[in-house]
């Protein structure tokens, strides 16, 4: 059954309690992700509060990958004894107390001060993996110096071969255990919310912005006490990257299309942890990935934000795991918001599932607080599914878990 997480001390409880924002429910009240969602977006200025919802384009996909989870039905069964019930399984390997882990996430500390710390540290506590982007605020040193315990990095291939050999690197010295190659950002889509409030590259500073920002004090006051004000990974590769647009412009120029299964051979023989591949909607990508040696594939199309009319990973996950799901460990990325959730990705056949919009919703509402808060909801919400459906270990799920298994 789900165990209680002892990880916050009483002024985080009291602080996060303290706080009600008008027409969201008191802390004591919080009910779902979607709670959290609302109380993020009156914290957090709307340029970033929309930097994390948008996704590409038209956002097809984006809404996709919540249709296509609603649409999957759990059977419940009742004639069960589920008197324990236990979430705790290995990811790659490690042992997790729930499966799942935090997704790398661009521009985490512009959600919430230093906001990759706050992240690592509740996942740190409640005993799930953290992945640190590589297009963070706070850096992989920054991250390193506040934590216990490993965290996880994830790699965007740049054009500067030598600077993304410094970054492995770099992961490898902060003793990460795990490498997450994203493999779908050759080139960048669009989201349209962030051209239309100027976080586009270079950004834009706009009367509207500007305004906004003095709308949330509290968090522009908490910005000051941040480490970095730019992309924490990257100060190094440039000369006066101080200057966020020069460093900007050189991240745009750094996309590389010409990334194929060479460059993946590449990290493979670089990077002596373990490999998780990310961003793979095709049963061919999987089985180039496993040949490759990847430990794992994260079946993704990256939130809905890159290639506009992709499928939803529920959709695309069946053909990649009769692919491969015999030869490396499968991980669901896209659209999770609740533990039901989790349960329908692990009846697919995935191990775990990463969240990316779930946790930073709470992480704007609160911190620290709020992602343990986010995640607690979600195991909670785990534990109830599990319980109504017969399971008793995540580790035991099947596909017999949904109604119509093999839709």
């Amino acid at each position: 059954m789900a165990l209680a997480h002892p990880i916050l001390d009483s002024k985080e409880i009291a602080a996060a309690k303290a706080s009600k924002t008008e027409g969201v429910p008191g802390w004591d009240a919080i009910a779902n992700i979607e709670d959290l969602r609302e109380l993020a977006r009156n914290r957090v200025p709307k340029t970033f509060f929309e930097y994390v919802e948008a996704g590409s384009y038209d956002e097809i996909t984006l809404g996709a990958n919540r249709s296509a989870l609603d649409a999957l039905e759990l059977r419940q069964q009742v004639m069960v004894d589920v008197s324990s019930r236990v979430q705790a399984t290995t990811i790659v390997g490690q042992p997790v107390s729930l499966p799942v882990a935090l997704a790398p996430a661009g521009l985490t500390g512009a959600v919430y001060p230093n906001g990759e710390i706050h992240a690592a540290q509740a996942a740190e506590a409640f005993g799930v993996p953290f992945c640190l982007s590589t297009m963070s605020v706070c850096s992989i040193e920054d991250v390193a110096a506040a934590v216990a315990k490993p965290f996880w990095f994830q790699l965007y291939l740049m054009k500067d071969r030598g600077f993304s050999q410094s970054l492995i690197e770099r992961a490898h010295a902060a003793r990460c255990p795990v490498l997450v190659l994203t493999m779908d950002l050759h080139v960048e889509g669009q989201r349209t919310a962030d051209v239309h409030n100027g976080l586009g590259i270079p950004p834009r500073l706009t009367l509207t912005n500007i305004l906004d920002i003095a709308k949330h004090p509290r968090w522009a006051f908490g910005m000051v006490r941040s480490k970095e004000y730019t992309f924490g990974n990257l100060k190094d590769a440039i000369r006066n990257s101080g200057n966020l647009g020069i460093l900007s412009e050189w991240v745009k120029q750094q996309f590389d299309p010409s990334f194929d299964r060479s460059d993946l051979e590449w990290v493979r023989k670089l990077w002596p942890g373990k490999l998780i591949v990310k961003g793979i909607l095709d049963p061919q990508d999987a089985e180039i990935a496993v040949a490759a040696g990847a430990d794992a594939v994260l079946v993704s199309n990256h939130g809905g934000r890159q290639l506009d009319g992709a499928p939803s990973t529920v959709e695309a996950f069946p053909p990649i795991r009769d692919a491969v799901g015999d030869r490396t460990e499968l991980l669901f990325d896209s659209g999770i918001r609740s533990g039901l959730d989790v349960l329908k990705a692990l009846a697919l056949g995935a191990r775990a599932c990463f969240i990316g919009r779930a946790y930073l919703y709470g992480l704007g509402a609160r911190g620290k607080v709020g992602v343990c808060k986010a995640l607690s909801l979600i195991s909670e919400e785990l534990d109830t599914g599990m319980a109504l459906t017969g399971v008793t270990d995540v580790k035991a799920v099947s596909r017999d878990v949904l109604v119509h298994p093999d839709e």
